[in-house]
């Protein structure tokens, strides 16, 4: 089984006050110990690693790149999907949807995957199973 993994997961794993950390941090564990493949994309980790150096910082970054990035299976988006992703978001014409959100959606969809770990309420409203 595949799992894909949004911002939303990975940042509240680092910051121990982020309220959804103890269940981040709780199902991290159940992830790492299952035989479950863990993918993102290029663009969250861009997301990823902004929102992270900007309200933890460098050392968090390192700890990211040190300890969770080698768990990760990353799919780098080509122009295809990316061109998909802007279509979709263009299309929604939502203000808050983002176009990170819009290229995760793609790469769930044509990688077949139907679970993501994340605590961005759009992946559910897309219908995607969500975890937690």
């Amino acid at each position: 089984m595949n799992i894909f993994i949004d911002t939303s997961a990975f940042y509240a794993l680092l910051d121990r006050d982020d309220s959804n950390h103890q269940k981040a941090k709780k199902r991290w564990v159940d992830l790492l110990t299952s035989e479950i493949v863990l993918i993102s994309n290029n663009y969250v980790l861009i997301e990823s690693f902004a929102l992270i150096q900007h309200r933890l910082g460098m050392e968090a970054i390192r700890g990211f790149q040190a300890d969770i990035l080698p768990l990760i299976n990353i799919e780098f988006i080509n122009s295809g999907m990316h061109r998909s992703a802007v279509s979709a978001l263009l299309a929604s014409s939502r203000r808050k949807l983002s176009l990170v959100d819009c290229v995760s959606f793609e790469t769930m969809r044509n990688l077949g995957i139907k679970t993501v770990f994340a605590f961005d309420p759009h992946f559910k409203e897309q219908g995607f199973d969500t975890i937690p």
